[in-house]
């Protein structure tokens, strides 16, 4: 599904958010000045805009990693019309059997991808043994808006008005059908929190972004 709808994902996602999802990962890449890390993990990276938008931190080196070979070869294409090949690296890999050695990053980020992991804990677990003691996991995800009115326009948008446009733009069907349907299923606020510290992260905390439209999940590694 990520495969066929590649070459429209930028372009969709800045369109159909109207351009409020870079604003949201400037905010969670802010989140991890304090850390100032030098190696960071991008999961689930797609087209490469978080690991793009985590330069802002001024690493040594920003890995991403993806199942998606069509989503990786947009996101190649467009780190190397950057002039970024040296700063950012793409690889194929799977989130939840990372293929790096434990305690190998400082910080992790992921945008809009652990409501697709096929098991979140095992997901958040590998994360956990990739980032260093004392390293951040920053997860910025949709969550469900549950005050009135804000809860019934983005259900009406979601629903209703998103999945139309974007199989409209993709031409599949499937994927912004989909997008809704993961959303809702997603166990966001506090039962996010409470899967996070199961597995391991400390000091969980949820800031809430455009009156509860996505969230970002910060957690701590523990030194031990």
């Amino acid at each position: 599904m990520f495969n066929n709808i590649a070459k429209k994902y930028d372009f969709l996602n800045h369109v159909l958010s109207m351009g409020i999802d870079k604003l949201w990962r400037k905010k969670a890449v802010k989140l991890l000045k304090p850390l100032q890390p030098k190696k960071i993990l991008d999961i689930a990276t797609g087209t490469g805009d978080f690991a793009l938008a985590n330069l802002k931190l001024n690493p040594d080196k920003v890995v991403g990693i993806d199942i998606s070979t069509e989503m990786l070869a947009v996101g190649r294409e467009k780190i190397a019309k950057k002039n970024l090949s040296h700063k950012i690296e793409l690889l194929e890999g799977d989130s939840e059997n990372i293929q790096f050695e434990e305690n190998t990053f400082d910080a992790i980020t992921v945008a809009f991808g652990v409501r697709n992991f096929e098991n979140l804990e095992k997901g958040l677990s590998e994360m956990n043994r990739v980032v260093r003691p004392g390293g951040k996991v920053v997860v910025l995800e949709f969550s469900k808006p549950r005050k009135f009115p804000i809860k019934q326009i983005y259900n009406f948008y979601f629903f209703r008005i998103l999945p139309f446009w974007g199989k409209m733009v993709s031409k599949d069907a499937s994927a912004y059908t989909y997008l809704p349907e993961s959303v809702d299923a997603f166990p966001d606020g506090a039962d996010f929190l409470k899967i996070y510290e199961d597995c391991g992260f400390t000091d969980t905390k949820q800031i809430k972004l455009s009156f509860g439209i996505a969230s970002i999940y910060i957690g701590t590694k523990p030194i031990q």
